[in-house]
């Protein structure tokens, strides 16, 4: 099993959440009508994907195109645009850490995949940055 921290947003004086991207009584401004104060939302520095065989498609079908999948894949890897991956402790598919700043990134990455080609794969996208609330541990050192 793969452990994924989560993330939790700590509150802080004087930071109240408002929706729609209005200015909060401190003067900071929420996430794009989240709800989410703006300084809880890290800057995104890779994406997780997460990938399962599409509802209907065989483990065979899968496997007549895996050593296609394989090399195109470590060449990703060779190349710095996957960082890490992974088999799903399920055994349902697999992670990737994809050096991407954004889902459009990855996915143009994802679907250069011979799996992804043939439309065999289901594809989740998780942006994902710096754990934000560590700035509590020091606030003044990180504005």
């Amino acid at each position: 099993m793969i452990p994924f921290l989560m993330a939790a947003v700590i509150p802080t004086a004087g930071l109240a959440q408002t929706q729609g991207g209005a200015q909060s009584q401190s003067g900071a401004q929420s996430g794009g009508g989240s709800g989410i104060p703006r300084a809880a939302i890290p800057k995104i520095t890779e994406v997780i994907v997460i990938e399962t065989a599409k509802q209907g498609v065989t483990p065979q079908q899968i496997m007549a195109v895996i050593p296609e999948e394989i090399k195109a894949t470590a060449k990703l890897y060779l190349d710095g645009k996957i960082r890490q991956w992974y088999s799903r402790g399920d055994g349902k598919g697999v992670v990737f850490v994809v050096d991407a700043k954004t889902e459009d990134e990855a996915r143009a990455i994802m679907e250069t995949l011979p799996l992804a080609k043939e439309h065999l794969m289901d594809h989740q996208y998780i942006p994902v940055g710096p754990l934000m609330p560590l700035r509590a541990l020091n606030p003044g050192a990180f504005q």
